[in-house]
């Protein structure tokens, strides 16, 4: 264990991220690290894309007087939240704004737009948000714990008999995120905290009907007494990494409160006003602490579909050269990403240093490869070279990349 090195460094090493002092608990992505970012974004997209999601968009300041209506205030208020005060030129009025640190109440300003019917429900609103929070200078730790984040979050609008089916499609959504990083997973049924928002009888419905998904489901939950949302609780989900670490990340919440806060309603098939359910839904947590983690996960040796740079050609000398380029000009072409390593090195320093790189597939080029069409294959984990023609190794590698295997 003591040759593992953690996300700070190897984000350095890797040239994937970093943070200074001066933005202390906001990170600097490098083009690689942004290559994972974007594709953990691709991915939450296709996801919730498949699932019926419909993409949003919300401000990062807002007047404060939001965060007051919907309770947050009060939890968070002057300590966790970045606040200023700036005069309306209107008016002259001095008005206090906030950064926003989370999407949820701006979420209901969406669903108030308009007028909604019954037939429009459930209301699937997603959004990949930027938020601020205000945490304590000590607290700060690399990207597990930082003071601008991004989430991957979604809100459901439902009525109260469909709220089995979100939660249970959530809860797979969930399931099969995981197991796609290779993660152990666990639930936690997390119960009203002591200051809370809201009725106890909404508590009561809220806490039965999230136990009622999972016994439904047969899934084994354990209990967080007491560590629900000021507002509703919660079904999270703990992972195990490689080194046995527990992590919480993703995370299902029922919501009565806020409706009833910001006077939501629709229309049911009579007429007549009702009140919709809201439900809070993240899978990675946020990119960042998922990132993270995963940095540590894999130590760096990211998949395939993950890794910054997917292939690095190696032509054996400088008269391999431009058929090197013509090997990263058909790989281009497939969409991977490619580089050639045209520094005049010996193979082997070049192969060690890819290694090093945490590189999955280096193809050694020569006269036999130029002569044939042909790359010697050799990924980052093993000793062995096979000679494949390129279609051949595209194929291979878009397999691989498409089925988000661990390779």
């Amino acid at each position: 264990m003591s040759d593992l090195k953690d996300h700070k460094q190897l984000g350095q090493e890797l040239e994937l991220f970093f943070t200074t002092e001066i933005a202390p608990g906001a990170p600097f992505w490098l083009p690689r690290g942004m290559v994972i970012f974007k594709e953990l974004e691709k991915y939450i997209r296709e996801l919730t894309d498949a699932a019926g999601y419909l993409e949003t968009s919300t401000p990062i300041m807002v007047k404060s007087k939001l965060f007051k209506e919907s309770g947050h205030w009060d939890k968070f208020g002057e300590h966790n939240m970045y606040n200023l005060d700036l005069t309306e030129e209107e008016d002259k009025e001095t008005v206090m704004y906030s950064l926003k640190p989370m999407n949820c109440p701006e979420s209901t300003i969406l669903y108030r737009f308009r007028p909604r019917s019954y037939r429009e429900l459930p209301l699937r609103l997603s959004e990949i948000g930027r938020l601020h929070r205000r945490e304590k200078s000590g607290e700060v730790n690399g990207l597990l714990r930082v003071r601008q984040l991004t989430m991957d979050d979604a809100h459901i609008y439902a009525r109260e008999d469909q709220i089995f089916d979100e939660v249970s499609n959530i809860l797979d959504m969930m399931i099969n995120f995981y197991k796609s990083f290779g993660f152990e997973y666990e639930f936690r049924l997390a119960t009203r905290p002591e200051t809370r928002a809201g009725s106890d009888e909404n508590w009561d419905k809220a806490e039965k009907e999230l136990a009622n998904a999972i016994n439904k489901k047969g899934l084994k939950a354990g209990d967080k007494m007491g560590d629900g949302a000021f507002y509703g609780p919660k079904i999270d989900v703990h992972i195990k990494d490689s080194q046995g670490r527990e992590w919480q990340l993703a995370t299902v919440q029922l919501d009565f409160h806020q409706p009833e806060a910001f006077k939501l309603e629709y229309i049911d098939e009579k007429g007549e006003k009702q009140r919709p359910v809201m439900i809070h839904r993240a899978i990675f947590g946020s990119f960042e602490r998922f990132i993270a983690i995963l940095t540590e996960h894999f130590q760096g040796a990211f998949p395939t579909w993950l890794s910054p740079v997917q292939v690095m050609i190696i032509p054996i000398s400088e008269k391999h050269l431009e058929y090197a380029q013509n090997v990263l000009e058909q790989l281009k072409g497939s969409n991977l990403r490619v580089e050639v390593d045209s520094r005049s090195e010996s193979m082997q320093s070049k192969i060690r240093d890819a290694q090093m790189q945490k590189v999955p597939y280096m193809l050694v080029v020569g006269d036999r490869e130029a002569s044939e069409n042909t790359v010697a294959v050799r990924q980052r984990s093993e000793q062995k070279q096979e000679v494949l023609k390129i279609e051949e190794f595209i194929s291979q590698i878009n397999k691989t990349i498409e089925s988000k295997s661990q390779l």
